[in-house]
């Protein structure tokens, strides 16, 4: 029985000693497992790409849509006002044909100007701080013209203006840097609603406004839209591509993960991690040997762009206006004109109907949307581009042609449909196609580019004819 007890307890011993080696065994084996479970989770990354891709479409991007598409409302006015208050001030100033030209030159030689300034201090300080330092300049200059004493102080001041117009373009960057890539063929070409909008505010505000209160009136009421989106401006937040390119990782993380709650989604499992770029803001990247000829042909684009869709603008309301049309049916108020035989008629306000045509042709900047969308989608931005140019040229000319009221309203349709969607063909296009680093100042480049466009139209659309501006292009 003693020995059956001594091999008991011998076999206990051995069990329990074998038992407690392979714990110890197994224990370091485990250990290394989790942690190796922890290092595969801090192993794995992602970039500001990824995290919006995953992120997706949401509440933000709703909120996003709608407060950045609202500055397209104040661009618009802006630039329309030019094609509303020309009549007015060649009547009180009585001004040459050269000397309303300047007006809108002026403005786009500040755009242009200032297009590449501020795209440099976007892409060196920050998307944000410069689409919100472009509403306060454009608001504060916009409402310093309606005191203008006179006509060397009313251009000076919309130069600025158009300064500050070049500073709220680059919205547009900072918008398109939060919208996943599939959206961005859908909402991207939706924002001109918003453009739209401006345009028919600014045409509704001179119809109703000027007739009683006059032009200096409608441009204080026109600067109402700049004031609120000063304060609705705080809930957009600044670029998290920028942060990334600026080596703020944290800031980064911290608005992609608010973009995340607020969207109700989570962001991708791991660290955000891009390298800092030091070249930030630098322009030889865009005629480096990877962006030049990329860049030289966004540039020619954009100047045909800008030329076409401002060329159509202006040359149609001075159409209007001096009753230049070649029309079958001509009413009685269309057939007053600016040069008689006793020298110009420098007054000659615009009439309900003419203010109703131009609204008309506001409406075809979206009427066609879809078919943008579609061919955004279908045919890519290139050919898109090809294909629209190629059609905004012959409708151009189709425009010379004599024909009825109703019938140049069509055309002035057609044609406002396909410039628009051109623009927002070249729009797109360089927003995707420029790096994170030189994007803002891609776009400046390319926006101030456009300006020279825009410079030239008004002498062709104003000096010249409205037909012969029409026809050139």
């Amino acid at each position: 029985t003693v020995v059956r007890m001594d091999d008991c307890m011998k076999t206990q011993l051995v069990c329990a000693i074998h038992l407690q080696e392979v714990e110890l065994q197994e224990k370091p084996a485990d250990e290394p497992q989790g942690s190796k479970n922890n290092n595969n989770n801090n192993d794995q990354t992602y970039t500001v790409e990824e995290a919006v891709e995953t992120i997706g479409f949401g509440r933000f991007h709703i909120l996003l849509f709608v407060i950045m598409g609202s500055s397209n409302i104040v661009e618009a006015m802006e630039i329309m006002l030019l094609a509303v208050v020309s009549p007015e001030i060649r009547c009180e100033w009585h001004l040459e044909n050269w000397q309303v030209a300047l007006v809108s030159t002026m403005v786009f030689l500040g755009f242009m100007l200032c297009g590449v300034v501020g795209g440099y201090i976007a892409d060196r300080y920050g998307r944000w701080k410069v689409v919100f330092g472009g509403f306060v300049w454009s608001a504060y200059f916009s409402l310093l013209t309606s005191f203008a004493p006179s006509y060397s102080w009313f251009i000076f001041l919309r130069s600025m203006v158009g300064c500050g117009v070049a500073g709220v373009s680059q919205g547009f960057v900072l918008k398109t840097e939060f919208i996943p890539a599939k959206h961005r063929a859908y909402l991207l070409p939706l924002a001109t609603i918003f453009w739209m909008l401006g345009s028919m505010l600014i045409i509704i505000l001179g119809m109703l406004v000027v007739p009683v209160l006059g032009w200096r009136w409608m441009i204080r009421l026109s600067v109402t839209p700049s004031v609120l989106l000063i304060f609705l401006f705080k809930f957009i937040p600044e670029s998290a591509r920028y942060h990334m390119s600026a080596g703020n990782v944290q800031a980064a993380v911290e608005i992609l993960q608010k973009i995340a709650d607020m969207n109700r989604a989570a962001l991708p499992p791991g660290r955000l991690v891009e390298p800092a770029q030091r070249e930030r803001g630098n322009w030889r990247i865009l005629l480096s040997s990877s962006f030049r000829r990329t860049s030289l042909l966004l540039w020619y684009s954009w100047f045909v762009a800008s030329f076409a869709y401002y060329g159509s603008v202006l040359s149609s309301s001075e159409l209007l206006e001096k009753n230049l049309l070649c029309v079958t049916d001509a009413d009685q108020e269309h057939q007053v004109k600016h040069r008689q035989e006793d020298g110009l008629c420098y007054c000659i306000p615009f009439g309900v109907s003419d203010y109703q045509t131009l609204l008309i042709s506001c409406l075809g900047e979206v009427a066609l949307v879809p078919v943008n969308i579609c061919l955004l989608n279908v045919f890519g931005r290139k050919m898109s581009l090809a294909v629209l140019q190629l059609l905004a040229a012959i409708v151009f000319m189709m425009v010379n042609i004599c024909t009825t009221m109703f019938g140049f309203t069509v055309l002035l349709f057609l044609l406002r449909s396909l410039v628009s969607m051109n623009f927002n063909v070249v729009y797109i296009y360089t927003a995707e196609v420029y790096p994170t680093v030189a994007r803002s100042l891609g776009m400046g480049f390319c926006t101030s580019f456009s300006r020279i466009g825009g410079m030239i139209a008004p002498f062709m659309a104003q000096v010249h004819s409205g037909s012969g501006a029409l026809s050139i292009r």
